[in-house]
């Protein structure tokens, strides 16, 4: 298996075959290939496996917290992948490698997180910053909370998002309330709101692009 990974890289392999090698990284001379394939049938695909949270994946028979490690740090690697694909380069219409950096991050959490990114005027990121973590169904964000950070960072733009636990990224009337009240105290602040960006598993929704946003 690792010489299929050196000469043909991930292609070379199922979803199944990939986290069968991680687990045998971490748990040496056992055949790890059933319990890749609970895991993939526990969580549905190779991205929800590494995203999973570990309380999570150690109810799953046979894999321990060493094992749950091993997935954590593959997804934490995967992450700072794609976030190192918009760090020096303007966000605002390069869209393709935000959404999947967002997607990874944070498409397939069991709470609710809302994720800030504050850019320069030249668009590009000064900071990525979590502003709240919340339940299954709700986190709870503050206007003033999100224009105060703005105002620290010098920001001239910022996009704001989150994810929906259920998969289902179409916004809330809470979601379109949220965000046009932030969209209007910014404005006060000479602050672009650019995006509020919604993902679920399957996809994203753009407020900006819907027409949501004031």
């Amino acid at each position: 298996m690792r010489q299929r990974l050196l000469e043909g890289g991930a292609d070379a392999f199922l979803d199944h075959e990939l986290l069968e090698y991680v687990l045998g990284l971490a748990l040496p001379r056992i055949d790890t290939k059933p319990l890749a394939k609970a895991l993939l049938a526990e969580f549905g695909g190779f991205a929800a496996v590494i995203a999973a949270e570990p309380a999570a994946l150690v109810r799953v028979a046979g894999l321990g917290d060493g094992a749950a490690a091993a997935l954590k740090f593959v997804q934490a690697a995967a992450v700072r992948s794609l976030r190192a694909a918009i760090v020096a380069r303007p966000i605002i219409g390069g869209w393709q490698p935000l959404l999947d950096y967002l997607h990874a991050a944070q498409a397939h959490g069991i709470n609710e997180q809302v994720r800030v990114l504050y850019l320069n005027s030249k668009n590009i990121l000064i900071r990525d910053e979590v502003l709240s973590d919340g339940t299954i169904n709700e986190a709870v964000v503050h206007v003033r909370e999100v224009i105060r950070r703005a105002l620290e960072l010098g920001a001239a733009g910022l996009i704001l998002v989150h994810n929906h636990p259920s998969g289902d990224s179409t916004p809330s009337r809470a979601d379109i309330a949220l965000t046009n009240q932030i969209v209007a105290a910014a404005k006060l602040m000479e602050i672009a709101v650019h995006d509020h960006v919604i993902v679920g598993h399957a996809g994203h929704t753009s407020m900006r692009a819907a027409g949501l946003m004031g």
